[in-house]
């Protein structure tokens, strides 16, 4: 069983940066795409950004031109640059990977708090 494991979050001030990182346990055959979803208390998961096998991204409006997704040459790890952070991207960041035809594999979520 894969085992995406993320790491990079935190607590970090209004306008400041973070990068999370999420990395696959072992090489994952039939990768569609890798992303990264968020949900803060009390709403539903959303999707925050994707990047594709043929590294075409896509972002949510509310982090266009803040955040950057990118991954390594390996194929197994998914990078989201976040900066200019405000309160309301306070939320559980997870990583997930689409495959063709299988499952998606989730992460656990790794916990960014904006505060001052």
């Amino acid at each position: 069983q894969v085992q995406l494991v993320e790491s990079g979050g935190g607590l970090v001030q209004p306008g400041g940066s973070l990068r999370l990182s999420c990395a696959a346990s072992r090489s994952i055959i039939g990768i569609a795409a890798m992303g990264w979803y968020r949900q803060a208390p009390g709403k539903q998961r959303e999707l925050v950004a994707t990047i594709t096998i043929g590294d075409t991204t896509t972002y949510a409006n509310s982090v266009k031109g803040r955040f950057t997704i990118s991954r390594d040459n390996t194929g197994n790890t998914v990078y989201l640059t976040m900066n200019s952070l405000k309160p309301e991207d306070t939320a559980v960041y997870y990583c997930n990977v689409q495959r063709f035809h299988l499952a998606d594999y989730w992460g656990q979520g790794t916990q960014v708090t904006v505060s001052s």
